[in-house]
């Protein structure tokens, strides 16, 4: 799968420059290269977008003047030699600020950023899209056989090398003989990771602090680092789509 991305620079050798970087990553498209904003906005009304590599400071309209005038923005990469409009870039909810003159590690950085962004954010707004299926339940194997478990029942899932122990609601836990990596590819999208030994049902989420997550059993799991960005991001994106569905927008 290839994601659409759009390019939008005045100057012609940094956008010639970004332009010759961004075709060597395979799994972006450009769909648009563009002089000014102004262009960028009859882009972005007929044609689907998922990532906007944009200067700040142009001629009609600068790059944080779009994103503000946009409904439902598409991911937004700053690349600009006037770092002081980091702070307010970083306000607005952008995926990355991007310091001229950009090189190919920096660029593939912010760009492999995005791609785990999108992923997880599509993999989570499917899931909640979903109508309930008839196969909501599934077996595990385990020390004394298999067990039939209701997906919704899981509340978190906890990696013990080889083996992952699920933990339910009511409080039993079954042991699989299967790896947590593997374990996730097998498990619906409402199923996040958020440690590096722990995977939580997204639907059973109470609060989010800095460093851990309380789950509706009372649960309290450990919030990586690495994970906590895409995890506050998912949580937004899913705040922002029950107000707008409240509000009628």
């Amino acid at each position: 799968m290839k994601y659409n991305c759009l390019v939008i620079e005045d100057n012609i050798i940094e956008r010639d420059l970004l332009e010759m970087y961004l075709d060597k990553i395979n799994i972006l498209e450009i769909k648009a290269i563009c002089k000014h904003a102004a262009e960028a906005f009859k882009i972005l009304s007929t044609t689907k977008i998922d990532i906007i590599f944009s200067d700040i400071d142009m001629p009609d309209i600068s790059g944080i003047e779009l994103l503000k005038g946009l409904k439902n923005p598409p991911l937004f990469i700053f690349i600009t030699s006037h770092m002081e409009h980091a702070a307010e870039s970083f306000e607005l909810d952008v995926m990355d600020f991007i310091a001229k003159p950009v090189s190919m590690e920096r660029l593939m950085k912010s760009v492999h950023k995005a791609i785990e962004h999108l992923d997880l954010r599509k993999k989570v707004r499917s899931l909640a899209s979903e109508q309930k299926s008839d196969q909501d339940f599934f077996f595990i194997k385990d020390s004394k056989g298999y067990a039939r478990i209701n997906y919704e029942e899981v509340i978190y899932i906890e990696s013990f090398g080889d083996f992952s122990k699920l933990h339910t609601f009511d409080g039993h836990t079954y042991t699989a003989l299967i790896n947590l990596k593997n374990l996730t590819l097998q498990l619906p999208g409402f199923f996040v990771r958020v440690h590096k030994q722990y995977l939580i049902n997204f639907n059973k989420i109470m609060s989010v602090n800095t460093h851990e997550i309380i789950l509706e059993s009372g649960a309290n799991i450990p919030l990586s680092p690495s994970y906590r960005e895409e995890l506050l991001r998912l949580i937004n994106d899913r705040t922002l789509n029950r107000i707008a569905k409240k509000s009628g927008i």
